[in-house]
């Protein structure tokens, strides 16, 4: 059987702040039937996550090309890999059967094929399917390996969190105050200031374009010093966050959106700092630390289930949808996970 695959793929390399014009809607033919013989598994997208780091993807070059084997430059016109969640439609895989629901690398486009790597079958566990690609997908993992592993954090410690209504942020905060720390973090608007004291029970939030003075502001927030500083913006942010840092103080290093689109915001912290105070700068990437998805989801259900973590989800509906979602990411405008619904959960019964 053959039907018509929309997909949405980049015009031309991109090498400033995103605009919806750098993308464009495709329609190919696309089998859902499988070769005999193939490993492919045919799948209908029904979630796909919306990051940022994937416009390091789609410059002229990419330096996650040469760093990460994670991630490779896209190229103009094909179609774009994604993390998400979908339907198998069709196998070859004995690993997966028609109608499993499976979460993994899928793309920008209703439907994929995929020959099983990067994916696995899907227990929603109770959840909805969205939770799966933010809060018990990679940016769970990403917030929760980053903080308890690399920060190593202590009850009563103070942590600063930037970015911190976004996908990472916010989860970080939430792991923080589980394990009973102080925590601070900086967004963007008055509302999210509100969202996460309110809701997620921040102990400090400022939103830093009311900010003049960044290093003021975090002495303000942290008069006797940050011990953990979780960065997602990198620039001036980093700078201010290191010169307040405690002696033995740990940064993990998850993003740096301030960079991103502007290589003249990169960061220049006082490293005489970081040598008399002995901080630990730390880059990772959630894939370094696949071995405690286990733990990592055992312990995130137990806290929803109980009510210690919240779920902030920012869904977009339709694959059309996706240009505008993906450029809002640089311009301020999702809180929490950003996600667009490409199908609802009917397949193609």
């Amino acid at each position: 059987m053959e039907v018509t695959n929309k997909f949405i793929t980049i015009k031309a390399t991109i090498d400033g702040e995103p605009q919806e014009s750098d993308f464009e809607l495709k329609i190919e033919p696309f089998s859902l039937s499988v070769k005999p013989g193939s490993n492919d598994v045919i799948i209908k997208n029904l979630y796909i996550s919306i990051d940022p780091y994937q416009i390091n993807r789609m410059k002229t070059v990419s330096s996650s090309q040469k760093t990460s084997k994670f991630s490779t430059q896209i190229a103009t016109g094909e179609v774009i890999d994604a993390y998400g969640v979908g339907k198998v439609v069709a196998s070859g895989n004995p690993k997966f059967e028609k109608d499993d629901y499976v979460v993994g690398l899928i793309s920008w486009g209703e439907h994929s094929i995929s020959h099983g790597f990067i994916l696995n079958k899907l227990d929603p566990m109770g959840f909805p399917l969205s939770y799966h690609v933010g809060l018990l997908g990679l940016s769970g993992l990403t917030a929760y390996a980053g903080f308890i592993e690399i920060c190593k954090p202590k009850k009563g410690e103070k942590v600063f969190v930037s970015a911190a209504s976004v996908s990472v942020g916010n989860l970080v905060g939430q792991y923080a105050k589980t394990l009973g720390c102080y925590v601070v973090g900086c967004v963007g608007s008055p509302d999210k200031v509100k969202l996460l004291k309110e809701k997620l029970g921040f102990d400090q939030v400022f939103n830093y374009k009311e900010e003049t003075d960044l290093n003021s502001t975090l002495e303000r927030c942290f008069p006797d010093g940050i011990d953990i500083y979780f960065d997602n913006v990198g620039g001036e942010m980093l700078e201010a966050a290191i010169s307040n840092m405690n002696l033995y103080g740990r940064v993990a290093l998850c993003g740096v959106i301030s960079e991103y689109t502007d290589v003249g915001k990169r960061a220049s912290p006082n490293m005489l700092n970081v040598i008399y105070k002995r901080i630990t700068i730390q880059g990772f990437l959630s894939g370094d630390y696949m071995h405690l998805f286990p733990e990592f989801i055992s312990t995130t259900v137990e806290h929803l289930r109980t009510g210690k973590m919240h779920v902030l989800e920012d869904i977009s509906i339709g694959l059309e949808s996706v240009p505008t979602a993906f450029v809002g990411l640089f311009r301020g405008y999702n809180v929490g996970k950003k996600i667009v619904q490409v199908s609802d959960d009917l397949g193609d019964k």
